[in-house]
């Protein structure tokens, strides 16, 4: 299944693909729910209360789109075509990103493949949707593109096992790590953090939906793809990683518990390259879909 976090009107609602188009889940969920007569009636605009609240359930999710197949219903709460589509997360608790999770990127950055993940942060608030604009300052010099595969948390997860990893994991989107390139290095150089170079308002492009993991099952191999105004800078497969999904989990909540609608970004292939004000950005991630993000400078 996929879910789309869709704005209709100005009204927010979550949208299932079912039958070639994305459908109101919000609305359905509701009319199922008294159908088969659940006292827990859950009500929900979004993605991130539908994780957040504890509500995400698959079972549900699947008796809902069987039921409005049986009933054929899909065009009774079938959405817009005009409907705006966001990030399938917009505020989550809290970004874990991969650095250096593919050889070849290590390489193309003269630096060591790791030999434990090495995990930042990203603001929540970088966030933006999958074909909304990216806005980059003039005054750091040189922003780069990083396509990534994002997880998204289904449940909390605290020192997870590897065998169990996937059992925590409600599904996954493509996730572009926009990065502030040489003001990173600069707080590199002072040996300072650099989260503010990953972090500026619309940095973390997300979406265009969350594909389930009952779409997409272990091992997670996925083509990853970054095209700057048409032209392909990366291309690589998610089994290249260094550390794989579970590795990545298991060493993440060793130390640092992960609750529902965290989202860990993978890291990012070999082929990074600068943007600037008037490219496009196409990232696309095989089964998930695509996103389009045009660069615009900051209006002063």
């Amino acid at each position: 299944m996929k879910l789309a976090q869709l704005e209709d009107g100005g009204n927010k609602l979550i949208g299932l693909w079912l039958g070639g188009c994305w459908i109101n889940l919000s609305a359905a969920m509701k009319i199922y729910s008294e159908a088969v007569e659940r006292r827990d009636r859950p009500e929900v605009l979004t993605i991130d209360q539908l994780l957040q609240e504890r509500k995400f359930d698959i079972a549900l999710l699947k008796g809902v789109s069987d039921f409005v197949s049986a009933h054929k219903l899909a065009g009774y709460f079938a959405v817009s075509r005009s409907a705006a589509v966001k990030s399938p997360v917009s505020r989550p608790g809290k970004i874990v990103a991969l650095g250096r999770n593919y050889v070849l990127h290590a390489k193309e950055a003269s630096l060591p493949v790791p030999k434990e993940p090495i995990i930042f942060v990203k603001a929540g608030s970088s966030i933006t949707g999958p074909f909304d604009p990216v806005v980059i300052p003039g005054e750091y010099g040189r922003v780069d593109h990083e396509a990534e595969l994002g997880v998204v948390i289904g449940k909390q997860a605290t020192r997870v096992r590897k065998r169990d990893a996937f059992r925590y994991v409600a599904g996954y989107t493509i996730v572009q790590d926009i990065s502030a390139r040489d003001l990173q290095n600069a707080d590199l150089a002072e040996n300072n953090p650099w989260f503010r170079s990953k972090s500026f308002d619309t940095f973390t492009p997300m979406g265009p939906c969350l594909v389930l993991t009952d779409e997409i099952k272990p091992p997670v191999n996925l083509m990853i793809e970054c095209r700057v105004n048409g032209r392909v800078r990366q291309k690589a497969n998610t089994r290249e990683m260094v550390f794989d999904i579970p590795t990545v989990i298991e060493f993440i909540t060793k130390h640092i518990t992960l609750e529902p609608g965290d989202v860990i970004s993978t890291g990012t292939p070999e082929g990074i390259g600068e943007i600037k004000p008037g490219d496009t950005i196409t990232t696309r991630i095989a089964k998930i879909g695509e996103m389009k993000n045009k660069v615009r400078p900051i209006s002063r």
